[in-house]
């Protein structure tokens, strides 16, 4: 079995919708991650903060961030395991994120040191 990152991107939620809805978003993202728990395959997870957030750059000057210049960042990833590529991406069709219209879920294979 392998361990995959599920990157979700899209806006800023609290940009775009009440606190309610935002809460509901949040109980769905629960319930999506509680599936995959319940599959023994959920590894860990976290969301991430929009504000505040800062760009460091080659030449080392520092901007706020996400990206002024694009809609989406990434907003949470998790890890899982899983069987088959595919079966990560399936877990990644499941998430609510994907309501939202230009959201996307990024699938990666994490990189095995072992």
């Amino acid at each position: 079995m392998q361990e995959y990152a599920l990157i979700m991107r899209h806006e800023d939620g609290a940009k775009i919708a009440s606190p309610e809805q935002m809460q509901e978003w949040m109980r769905q993202t629960m319930d999506w991650i509680g599936g995959i728990a319940a599959q023994d395959k959920f590894v860990s997870g976290t969301g991430l903060q929009f504000d505040g957030a800062r760009v460091v750059h080659a030449d080392k000057v520092v901007t706020n961030g996400p990206f002024g210049e694009i809609k989406e960042t990434i907003g949470g990833i998790i890890r899982v395991k899983a069987e088959s590529f595919d079966e990560a991406v399936e877990f990644a069709k499941g998430c609510p994120v994907l309501q939202g219209e230009g959201n996307t879920m990024e699938v990666r294979q994490i990189t095995s040191h072992s």
